[in-house]
């Protein structure tokens, strides 16, 4: 509804002032009309006074409609207005704290625009040492630490993480038939997804001891979850979301930027109501609504890797990591040196 409003709002500006415009002229002209028949003797040249009472009647009514229909039209603007601006309040994404303040001088980090109204630059809060050989698959920030998911068939790993230091404080190793993907923690338990292979471990959080091995029709690459249901993407548009007890699958949706469909979807992270995503093999975040499959914003972190820290082998953006007790967000990329805690900035044209 909106942009039909935006669409017409000049013409229906136009109406009001054109119809003020004919009333005011009807009032003045009446006026004068009026005034000439109060006058002894007064003549015009189609006739005597009584013309001119008629003509005054005639005007009366006229401008009577002319202000009448002015007056619907400004109730018309006002209420257009109203429902442009509870569209707009509609259509925003939930609020965020991690959303700071507005930055129009950011603007380079931007140069094609984005088919999505809300989009987002960063600014960076902390950087962390990270081990330049991990290949993260998979990231999340839990009681203090973090836990990593790594990739690669021989060397994929599930492991616990200092966050100030980068020390590897535990590490399991995958078989090497598997290729380690995304990790959520449900319950104490830490989930951890396989590329191709269909299959899923189940570990006790504090031993990494393995509980249970699941299985699942599609490739798998990120998870997370909302508290009731894990959310699961495969490369596709698609978020599937499974039962966290059974792992079966119970729902699914499929994301879209205004009518397109966003595709490869990597790894995941709920936060506030919403489900980031890493978008394979960019350098870009959408912020998606689990409910509606919409995509609310995005988020571009292009340059958090200057040129020479890119020149070796780092690879593409991907880990999300969100502490929510003190309101921080992580990211790094594969085999990047370092993991960064970021702030998001509305970015305005």
């Amino acid at each position: 509804m909106y942009p039909i409003v935006k669409r017409n709002r000049h013409a229906l500006y136009s109406g009001v002032f054109f119809n003020i415009y004919n009333s005011i002229y009807f009032y003045v002209r009446v006026k004068f009309v009026s005034r000439m028949a109060e006058t002894p003797g007064t003549m015009n040249r189609n006739g005597p006074i009584k013309d001119l009472v008629f003509l005054s009647n005639g005007c009366l009514r006229e401008y009577g409609i002319h202000l009448a229909l002015g007056v619907i039209l400004i109730l018309a603007v006002l209420l257009g207005g109203m429902l442009a601006v509870d569209a707009q309040a509609q259509a925003a994404p939930a609020s965020s704290n991690l959303v700071i303040e507005t930055d129009e001088r950011q603007s380079t980090y931007f140069p094609v625009r984005l088919s999505s109204p809300h989009y987002y630059t960063y600014r960076v809060i902390n950087s962390f040492p990270h081990d330049p050989e991990a290949l993260t698959q998979g990231l999340l920030f839990d009681n203090g630490t973090l836990f990593e998911g790594t990739g690669l068939y021989g060397k994929s790993t599930l492991r616990q993480v200092q966050l100030e230091t980068g020390v590897v404080l535990r590490s399991l190793s995958l078989a090497s038939q598997y290729f380690g993907e995304g990790i959520t923690i449900y319950k104490d338990q830490v989930i951890q997804l396989s590329w191709r292979s269909n299959t899923g471990f189940l570990y006790d959080k504090d031993s990494f001891e393995l509980l249970q091995t699941f299985s699942y029709p599609t490739e798998g690459w990120g998870i997370t979850h909302d508290g009731v249901r894990l959310i699961v993407s495969d490369g596709t548009s698609t978020l599937y979301f499974w039962d966290p007890v059974s792992f079966e699958e119970i729902g699914r949706i499929e994301v879209h930027d205004q009518d397109a469909p966003v595709t490869w979807l990597n790894e995941l992270e709920y936060v506030h109501g919403e489900v980031f995503a890493n978008v394979w093999p960019t350098n870009r975040i959408a912020r998606i609504n689990p409910h509606t499959g919409r995509v609310t914003g995005w988020i571009n972190l292009e340059g958090l890797l200057d040129s020479e820290e890119g020149l070796g082998s780092a690879g593409v953006l991907n880990g999300i990591a969100y502490d929510a007790e003190n309101n921080r967000l992580f990211v790094t990329g594969k085999r990047w040196p370092k993991l960064l805690e970021i702030r998001l900035i509305a970015w305005e044209e």
